[in-house]
């Protein structure tokens, strides 16, 4: 017997975070890795190195494979379309990428859809930019439409001369050497949400409780599961909004919608607005690994091979997820003695990265009845994989 092969482009820890599910579940795993010793590659058996732009790289990939997915949205159109043309199923398909890949692309299909975003334009050089911020007394957010992320490739401006990188870019833009440039409204929210849906190709759909993301510099740095103190009436919006997305996008696997929160002046309900869309597992995911009946790994694998969704209840009152953003230690796994000693019930995951200020390395997953208790738990276990003192 054959197992179903799925084909995976990038080597990262999403990818490595795949082979538990892919192995629970029979799964051949085959990864196109950066590197030999890329965080995936030393998960999965199967991973050959090569660039998520060679073409010859990713036939060969798909070679026997079922599907072919992702585990980052960098990947040419060219080459997806070389693959789809082998007759092997894409998830997601380029069509719905693109909007993962281009931001202009994505808030005009937004709009489109009556999907809820902030202010936005196109930037094609400083004059247009200079005319959208004057509307909000200079105050916007600047985007390079293609390849940001973590924060990078974004900037909040004010109502003082642009800066610097802003005017490189905006030049770029202008004569061609550099992607183009979106500018939005910098929007006053109370706090950042993220709604995961799973969508099979033949449309059936899944989606998990709605959860507060926590971004330091640009980067998740805490989820919260499920986001506490959610109206309702908020919960329900961001849930139509993914199925929303989904559907009107025709994305298959996950995908991530992260959102602003904003209050209401009259009282009522806060509403959202889309801030980005992520086709493939995410950051503010990770939670689910411990905190859900079926993770958003194992979800994603079923989804792209169109099998049956699974339960995506929690499966305890609160799951909070912290991110390990750097150590001082050599290797993190030298805490893990401490770590697991220390508190039992939290739930390790390291990348097999190498340290570097800022990389993320790995998380750490605790669930639990009490939020401020889990919360602590999990920020005293990353402390701990930080190589700092938790002592008071």
């Amino acid at each position: 017997m054959t197992p179903p092969t799925v084909a995976v482009v990038g080597g990262g820890q999403l990818a490595r975070m795949m082979a538990g599910p892919a192995t629970a579940l029979g799964l051949h795993l085959r990864v196109l890795a950066e590197a030999a010793d890329a965080s995936a590659a030393q998960a999965v058996a199967d991973a050959p190195v090569g660039a998520a732009s060679d073409v010859a790289a990713v036939l060969a990939l798909v070679d026997g494979a079922d599907v072919l997915t992702f585990e980052h949205e960098h990947v040419p159109s060219p080459v997806l379309e070389a693959v789809a043309a082998r007759g092997v199923p894409v998830h997601p398909g380029p069509g719905a990428l693109l909007h993962a890949q281009d931001k202009s692309v994505m808030r005009r299909r937004l709009t489109e859809l009556g999907v809820p975003c902030p202010r936005w334009s196109a930037v094609g050089d400083i004059a247009d930019l200079e005319r959208f911020r004057a509307v909000d007394g200079g105050r916007a957010v600047v985007k390079t439409t293609r390849g940001g992320y973590d924060g990078k490739g974004v900037r909040v401006v004010t109502d003082g001369p642009l800066p610097d990188d802003v005017r490189d870019w905006c030049a770029a833009a202008a004569d061609g050497t550099g992607p183009a440039l979106l500018v939005e409204e910098l929007v006053p929210f109370s706090r950042e949400l993220a709604v995961l849906v799973a969508r099979t190709p033949s449309g059936r759909s899944t989606v998990w409780p709605v959860v507060e993301s926590v971004q330091r510099d640009g980067v998740c740095a805490e989820v919260v599961a499920p986001a506490p103190a959610l109206h309702p009436g908020t919960a329900a919006q961001a849930e139509r909004i993914a199925r929303t997305v989904a559907d009107g996008l025709d994305v298959t696997g996950v995908l991530a919608v992260e959102l602003f929160e904003v209050p209401d002046p009259e009282g009522g309900a806060p509403r959202v607005l889309v801030n980005e869309l992520a086709m493939r597992p995410h950051n503010s995911g990770h939670w689910t690994i411990d905190g859900a009946v079926t993770s958003q790994f194992e979800q994603h694998l079923r989804a792209v091979l169109d099998l049956p969704l699974g339960d995506v209840a929690p499966v305890a009152r609160w799951t909070v997820m912290v991110n390990l953003l750097g150590s001082a230690l050599e290797d993190p796994t030298d805490a893990l003695r401490d770590v697991l000693g220390a508190d039992p019930g939290a739930k390790v995951h390291l990348y097999g990265k190498a340290v570097r200020p800022g990389r993320k390395l790995g998380h750490v997953n605790v669930s639990g009845d009490d939020l401020d208790d889990v919360r602590a738990r999990a920020r005293a276990a990353v402390a701990r994989l930080r190589g700092e003192s938790t002592e008071s």
